[in-house]
């Protein structure tokens, strides 16, 4: 199922239109992430992302991964695109969002051998492979503390499958994410970190945003690097 992006030096898992569910490192190849001191406007985003690709002598094509912030979740209809083979992150914080989409983070590809494989689990959230629109959530419009774990538990479950078809195990694990605008202690301790196994010992980055699309409520994302840098903006 993995296609090849060779002029970026990784390959990528397919995932629904508009989304690609995480890529790996091709053999030779190691992906870092970048976070920026401070978000920027998302053409501006852009362009830091060119001159730092610039600095390192990489291509454009070696950009494989990006997180945004959004103002608020979009509509479904907003989120209808073509196959992308960039996983994304797109979320909107419930605490000081920005007025316009910004750039977060992203990742790219640097020519460099590592002794397994660096991967990117894409973000997803409790959406039904083949659902489209509200019928599609798990639990579409429960909040409860029983409908947020069967969510959590299915969300789980896709990181679990695209981490595993990308070649990955939960050992090499290095960072989880997850974003939910409500308290998920308990979920994370009993249900995510609980699965985790010895990725448990990195603990979970919790994002209080809600989810790019409306309706959802739990989202989460993951990655296997062996570098993480900060750029100033």
């Amino acid at each position: 199922m993995l296609r090849d992006v060779a002029t970026g030096g990784y390959r990528f898992l397919p995932g629904i239109p508009a989304f690609s569910s995480g890529v790996v490192a091709m053999p030779g190849w190691e992906i870092v992430h970048a976070t920026l001191a401070a978000p920027l406007p998302w053409r501006e985003g852009f362009a830091r992302i060119e001159r730092h690709l610039k600095s390192v002598d990489r291509p454009r094509q070696a950009l494989c991964g990006i997180m945004l912030r959004c103002p608020t979740p979009f509509t479904f209809d907003g989120f209808d695109e073509g196959e992308n083979p960039i996983p994304r992150t797109n979320v909107a914080p419930v605490v000081g969002p920005p007025g316009e989409p910004v750039l977060y983070a992203f990742d790219y590809t640097i020519s460099e051998a590592t002794p397994s494989p660096t991967f990117v689990v894409a973000g997803a959230g409790e959406m039904r492979e083949r659902g489209r629109g509200a019928s599609g959530i798990v639990r579409h419009g429960e909040t409860s503390p029983a409908a947020m774990r069967e969510k959590a538990r299915f969300v789980l479950d896709i990181m679990q499958a695209r981490m595993r078809a990308l070649g990955g195990t939960w050992p090499r694990i290095t960072v989880i994410d997850v974003y939910a605008a409500l308290p998920i202690h308990g979920i994370v301790e009993e249900e995510i970190l609980g699965a985790a196994g010895p990725a448990a010992v990195h603990g979970v980055h919790w994002y209080p945003s809600r989810p790019p699309i409306q309706g959802l409520e739990f989202e989460m994302d993951m990655r296997s690097v062996a570098r993480e840098i900060v750029l100033s903006v």
